[in-house]
């Protein structure tokens, strides 16, 4: 059976996006996992139900994520170009801190990650304190 591609999703606050932004996740079939500043602090393989990972001990006192953020889990590059010319087709601007979870990202905190596509997406666009 094939793995249901499910997306993880983080938004600092509800919106007429957001919810226009879910609309396109539930037309494409994907599971989404919604994640609350509360879980921040687990790691993006607990958070994407992968075996093997389980509840932080301790997720201590994060920071809130000030951006909206995507984590893609079991996409094929394919099934993400559709994804992100679905948001483009639905009048939405793109989500800029997007990422696939991998071995490597699996056992960041969610924050972790966020922290390092932030660092990536200001590298690439020349934003930030470069």
């Amino acid at each position: 059976m094939k793995a249901r591609e499910t997306v993880l999703y983080y938004a600092p606050e509800k919106t007429e996006r957001t919810a226009r932004l879910k609309g396109v996740f539930v037309r494409l079939g994907l599971r989404i996992k919604n994640i609350s500043q509360d879980e921040t602090g687990e790691t993006v393989g607990y958070l994407a139900g992968l075996s093997g990972y389980g509840p932080a001990e301790n997720t201590g006192d994060l920071l809130p994520i000030p951006e909206e953020m995507m984590v893609m889990k079991d996409f094929t590059s394919s099934r993400i170009d559709e994804l992100l010319l679905a948001v483009r087709k639905a009048g939405l601007s793109k989500i800029e801190l997007k990422a696939v979870l991998t071995e490597s990202n699996a056992g960041w905190t969610f924050y972790h990650l966020y922290e390092e596509i932030k660092e990536e997406h200001e590298k690439m666009t020349g934003k930030g304190n470069a």
